[in-house]
């Protein structure tokens, strides 16, 4: 019995499964890969959310939204009424064109320069807030989550759900505390 003991510990290890260590020399456990790549997700998520939160935004920001938005449609507006103008008063119309004509060239690199500078920020800014938008999303899926499990535990009949199951989205009350004093007085008189 002791030789047979002896032999299946060389094989299997003394209380260790060396045939699984063994294949984990050549091939990856697919369990802790999985465990390491969802806590590295979740890590980056966390990151991602908290490099794009938005202070609140104030008068000045407004008022320079709003100017930041004039310039584009000025340009799309001045550019038809430069058509118009060629219709209503050809004269007119080449009179002015020559003295464009007359613009040097580095001054017109001067303006592509500018303008190009002027709308490549306003793209970057407005990627900014669209990737912002996607890590807000992103951040209430655990939520709408639970909340389907709850809602598809409700319709099948297997589970009670409680107010304190629903997981409000993007909620900026802190856990445990609510927005609406009825329903935090209920929850006093049922405790």
């Amino acid at each position: 019995m002791a030789v047979i003991d002896k032999a299946l510990g060389l094989v299997f290890g003394d209380g260790r499964n060396v045939l699984r260590d063994t294949v984990e020399v050549f091939r990856q456990n697919a369990e802790n890969t999985a465990a390491r790549d969802a806590a590295a997700l979740e890590q980056a998520m966390v990151q991602f959310a908290a490099e794009f939160s938005v202070a609140p935004v104030g008068r000045f920001d407004r008022v320079m939204n709003g100017v930041n938005r004039f310039p584009r449609p000025a340009l799309a507006l001045g550019t038809l009424g430069l058509f118009v103008a060629a219709m209503v008063d050809p004269v007119w119309f080449a009179s002015r064109m020559q003295g464009v004509a007359m613009v040097p060239d580095p001054l017109w690199w001067l303006l592509g320069a500018v303008v190009s500078f002027y709308f490549g920020a306003r793209h970057q800014v407005k990627t900014q807030e669209f990737q912002h938008s996607i890590a807000r999303t992103i951040a209430q899926t655990p939520a709408v989550i639970r909340n389907i499990e709850h809602l598809n535990a409700l319709q099948t009949g297997e589970g009670q759900m409680e107010t304190e199951d629903v997981v409000p989205f993007a909620s900026k009350v802190a856990p445990g505390e609510s927005d609406n004093a009825a329903l935090d007085d209920w929850r006093k008189a049922a405790a």
